[in-house]
This record gives structure tokens, sequence and C-alpha cells, in this order.
């Protein structure tokens, strides 16, 4: 006879899969999508565009309602960080992955 339980388990286990499967998989498609960009902005932090903008900036040769967030040193270093840590854990998952054969 089939155990009610381990069923009830194994469909919520299922579910809880799914719903990450698909989660994941429209994070990368979007992260994946971004890469080009990302790559723009590490390039731009720190170069001399970037030190040129900033300047003009700390002296108020900008717009007051220019948007400016890719000025910020702490912002964008936050992301690039950000990004780091992300393919280190990425690099976790695909060798648990790898080792479980999932």
């Amino acid at each position: 006879m089939a155990d009610i339980n381990r069923i009830k388990h194994m469909e919520e286990a299922f579910d809880t899969s799914i719903d990450a499967v698909s989660s994941l998989m429209e994070a990368l498609s979007r992260y994946d999508g971004a890469l080009e960009k990302l790559k723009e902005i590490s390039d731009y932090y720190g170069s001399d565009e970037w030190l040129e903008d900033l300047e003009a900036d700390e002296n108020g040769l900008l717009p007051s309602d220019l948007k400016r967030g890719v000025l910020s040193e702490d912002g964008i270093y936050n992301m690039l960080e950000d990004n780091d840590e992300l393919k280190i854990w990425m690099l976790r998952i695909l060798t648990y992955m790898t080792e479980n054969n999932l």
C-alpha cells in the first residue's frame, strides 16, 4: 500500500522545486540579458570618463534633476561586489548539482 504521508511530502517537495526552478530560470534570463550592461558599468567605474563625470558632478556642472547613482562610488562598488558573490554562489550550486547528479 502506498504511504500517503510520503506522497504528500514528495508533492510538497515537487511544488517547491517547480517554483524554485521557474523563478531561477526567470532571474537568470534577466541576468543573462543584463551581462553586457554589467560589463559596461564595470569598465566605466574608475575609468577616465567616470572620473571626469564625477568631477563635473562635484563641481555642480550637471543638471540637478539628472539621475546620477552611477557616480556613487559605494553604489557601483557594492553592486560589483554582489556580482562577485553571485559568481561564487553559482559555482557552489553548480558543484553541488554536479556532485549529486542533479
